[in-house]
């Protein structure tokens, strides 16, 4: 059985302002039906409060979110980099090794049949 509360009479004249700044926030809880009677004002600032929170909570996640992506990529462009800067040392050891006198001389003696020759003339 929902409860419900009697009207309440104003007491005389001369008591009245007293009356009413005294029971002025006790009239914001008194019951309705059982209910008790809702502040719109502060309900609404609390709505207005738990958005913006929300919202707040909201960037701080995305922004976390971004930043562990932009991590995840740096991560992979470091390890690319690493990557090409062992290749780029394998290649310049290739070279040298390509380049070498005595790898030159085999393959001039062994493939074309070149020699040294057993008399130089120079001339001047």
């Amino acid at each position: 059985m929902p409860r419900t509360l009697k009207p309440k009479t104003l007491p005389n004249s001369s008591e009245h302002s007293s009356y009413s700044e005294e029971k002025a926030t006790e009239a914001r809880f008194t019951l309705i039906h059982g209910r008790p009677k809702l502040d719109h004002l502060l309900r609404s600032r609390c709505r207005m409060a738990f958005l913006i929170i929300s919202l707040l909570a909201m960037l701080v996640v995305i922004r976390s979110g971004i930043s562990a992506s932009r991590g995840y990529a740096l991560v992979e462009t470091q390890n690319k980099a690493q990557y090409v800067e062992m290749e780029n040392e394998r290649l310049r050891i290739e070279i040298a090794k390509l380049k070498s006198p005595q790898r030159i001389k085999q393959i001039a003696a062994d493939e074309l049949g070149m020699g040294v020759p057993s008399k130089m003339y120079f001339s001047h």
